[in-house]
């Protein structure tokens, strides 16, 4: 050991690592052989198939092609395992050979001539294979070096840069050219730098003047030099897959040429790559001498959600389905009661609140969006809110939501950012460029966001998912960066009243402490107050006790629940093939009813004598107009009919409008009610002086049989005077004391 120094990185040839002699040279050949046999006669049917698609990928001057490992197993098993095991070694083979194929298809007779050479460049193989996705943890030392498909959704991705493939340099001294191809290869990091330059000048001295070249002697010539596009992507795991208590962990992604600008942030691909190692600049200062950071070569991505716009082609959410699977869909919306059935299987574990499970039912659908000539979109996503008291079971309705949309992101009140929520810029550590990464909105794209504490977060945050939510853009405008940001989602939030639970005394406006700005973007809005009822506890209890005790309830058969694989595929399936249209009669329905809502609005106003907290404008005939939508898409059917317009109504009505006019009750409108309460309390504090009591069925005489006021008012007006310490109650309720002022 004495030999060595200390922390010093020494290597030393091993023996399959020797230089390419006869036999090295001899395999590769021949490995190249069978691929270009491979390209050129595997055929399915009569079809040589990647012979045709190479000939039309060249004719549009495209130098790439994709293949199957799939093909190329049943052509030459061997061959598919070595390209699994050592694609690093393997795929330069691949590209010669399809540069060899392209030259044969587009040249057949100059057999071999430098001409052909020279204008065919290097063809890109794209890989695609049908291996198991790999989790980010999964990647060990022993996956390095091997073929792995790995998915997650991009926040960010590099602005392209130029490698050097082939450089041309120049020695300063004597102009001597020299050409050399950089290290790293394609689509590896650290190739092409000035450090892989070499030290000395190698030409050879002429025989009258001694050769005086420097050290570094060489410059590089750039318009002699060939380059190919670069570009660096970051990758993080997908937020379903991340346990609890831990971080999402990211993988570099390095693409070259035809793979670069394929994805922007907030895609959700699959990489299918070479799992390699780079040493980054943070590790070549400090640390210890031989550690590298993970990065993956990409050979082939496939990007699963719709990246700019539009619909993403006919299906969105990259699934496939079977002709089996499209048939059972079909048969299961045409069936009897489908909608009540489907919103029963929504978190089947909390009991009843039915309604609130066909709200969301129609959220997960969402109804069509819609692009006017003149360019402006209409959202197509249904937001809810739920307000109320705790233990409702909110939270468990949002997380049943998070696992059966196809897209969704949970987050909670307190934690979120306004720059969590929508975008923050970042810095790049190498280059010292900001770029963007997209928070929860963007990554959500076309999904679902649950909200849970909605009322907790601060207002400035509150304020960030305003755009989001109706024109479904959020635009960013930080750091010398301005742009646009799509979030086409649909939120679903869950909010405590102002008090922790909800006061029937006060208007809805005061329970709920939001301002009308964010309340008219929700589509329905459920008050769930938790209300004593006997016979529902009891069902409640039974219910619960039955679901810790692991057996299903006996008074309700649980028969055609739908599971959450089913659900998820049927969403997604619903999503991509139906965006149902309005038929003249549901039109002519919903313009009649919004006037009659409008009114009605009015009129609780006027009784109340204050402004409705929650508007109803336009937005909310909008709203019902999805609700509609969503009902049909879940049937399948193209049009809008009139029962689902009737429904669409019902929910409204039930939702958004109840809470419009809560707060009323005995057929009292709350303005009456006010006045009876200050009338009741004016005549108690002048019939008890303080010191004195009374009995309370003395009172509910005097007040409710006598002068005809409700009993509602009068309970309320003791339980406020109590409150306020004017009275006190002994005798479980039976005596009324006069204590204070």
């Amino acid at each position: 050991m004495s030999g060595y120094e200390a922390s010093r990185t020494y290597s030393v040839r091993t023996s399959n690592e020797r230089e390419p002699d006869g036999n090295t040279l001899e395999l590769r050949s021949k490995v190249e052989k069978t691929l270009l046999e491979f390209l050129l006669q595997y055929r399915v049917g009569n079809d040589f198939i990647y012979r045709d698609k190479l000939r039309a990928n060249l004719l549009l001057k495209q130098h790439q092609i994709e293949v199957d490992l799939r093909h190329v197993g049943l052509y030459n098993d061997e061959m598919a395992h070595a390209i699994q095991e050592q694609p690093g070694e393997i795929l330069p083979l691949f590209e010669n050979a399809a540069a060899r194929a392209a030259r044969s298809i587009l040249f057949p007779l100059a057999s071999n001539s430098e001409n052909a050479q020279q204008s065919i460049p290097n063809v890109q193989v794209l890989i695609k294979s049908g291996l198991n996705m790999q989790p980010f943890r999964d990647l060990t030392a022993n996956t390095m070096n091997k073929l792995v498909r790995i998915p997650g959704i991009v926040i960010s991705a590099s602005v392209l840069s130029s490698r050097a493939t082939k450089l041309h340099l120049q020695c300063r001294a004597c102009r001597t050219p020299k050409i050399i191809t950089p290290p790293g290869g394609l689509g590896g990091l650290g190739g092409g730098s000035e450090r892989g330059l070499p030290r000395t000048c190698d030409a050879p001295s002429l025989e009258n003047q001694e050769k005086d070249c420097p050290l570094d002697p060489y410059l590089i010539i750039h318009s002699k030099s060939s380059f190919t596009d670069h570009q660096m992507l970051k990758l993080q795991e997908a937020p379903d897959m991340v346990p609890v208590g831990e971080l999402p962990r990211h993988m570099l992604l390095s693409a070259d040429r035809y793979l670069t600008n394929q994805v922007v942030p907030g895609s959700r691909v699959i990489a299918t790559g070479i799992y390699s190692t780079f040493q980054s600049a943070k590790n070549r200062s400090k640390g210890a001498a031989a550690l590298r950071d993970p990065y993956l070569r990409v050979v082939h991505l496939e990007v699963s959600s719709p990246a700019s716009g539009g619909s993403g082609g006919a299906n969105p959410f990259g699934t496939q389905y079977t002709p089996e699977e499209e048939e059972e869909f079909g048969e299961m919306a045409r069936s009897e009661g489908f909608y009540e059935r489907f919103a029963k299987s929504v978190a089947p574990s909390i009991f009843g609140s039915l309604d609130i499970k066909k709200a969301i039912t129609c959220l997960l659908m969402g109804g069509s969006k819609k692009i006017l000539p003149d360019g402006m979109r209409l959202r197509g996503d249904i937001n809810v809110l739920l307000l109320g008291d705790p233990g409702t079971a909110k939270s468990q309705l949002l997380k049943f939501v998070e696992k059966v949309a196809p897209i969704a992101v949970y987050t909670s009140g307190k934690g979120s950012s306004a720059a969590g929520l929508t975008a923050s810029v970042q810095r790049d550590a190498v280059s010292r460029e900001f770029y963007l990464e997209g928070g929860a909105m963007v990554l959500a794209d076309t999904g679902v966001v649950c909200i849970d504490e909605f009322d907790k977060m601060r207002d400035e945050d509150r304020v960030a998912i305003h755009e989001a939510m109706e024109q479904q853009t959020i635009s960013i405008a930080k750091a010398g960066i301005t742009t646009v940001l799509n979030s086409r989602t649909s939120v679903l939030a869950a909010a405590n009243p102002v008090w922790g639970r909800y006061d029937e005394g006060r208007s809805p406006g005061e329970n709920i402490d939001f301002q009308t700005t964010i309340l008219s973007r929700f589509d329905m809005i459920f008050i769930v107050k938790d209300e004593h009822n006997e016979a529902r506890d009891q069902m409640i209890a039974k219910h619960v006790m039955n679901i810790h005790m692991n057996r299903p309830n006996q008074n309700e058969e649980v028969v055609g629940e739908i599971d959450l694989e089913k659900m998820k595929r049927f969403i997604a399936f619903c999503k991509a093939k139906c965006a149902p249209r309005l038929s003249a009669e549901a039109q002519d329905m919903l313009s009649s009813h919004f006037v009659s809502l409008r009114k009605q609005v009015q009129q609780v106003e006027q009784d109340n004598d204050e402004r409705s907290s929650i508007p109803i404008t336009v937005r909310q005939l909008e709203a019902i107009i999805r609700i509609s939508e969503s009902l049909a898409k879940l049937t399948l059917s193209p049009g809008v009919q009139n029962h689902h317009v009737e429904e669409a109504i019902r929910l409204f009505k039930f939702s958004t409008m109840d809470a419009v006019s809560a707060g009323a009750a005995d057929g009292l409108s709350r303005g009456a009610l006010n006045e009876e309460m200050i009338k009741i309390e004016k005549e108690i504090r002048q019939r008890l002086p303080i010191g004195w009591s009374t009995s309370y069925q003395s009172l509910v005489r005097e007040f409710v049989t006598q002068q005809g006021y409700s009993s509602h008012a009068l309970e309320r007006t003791l339980f406020i005077m109590e409150k306020r310490e004017i009275i006190r109650f002994s005798g479980q309720k039976k005596v009324v004391h006069r204590v204070g002022v």
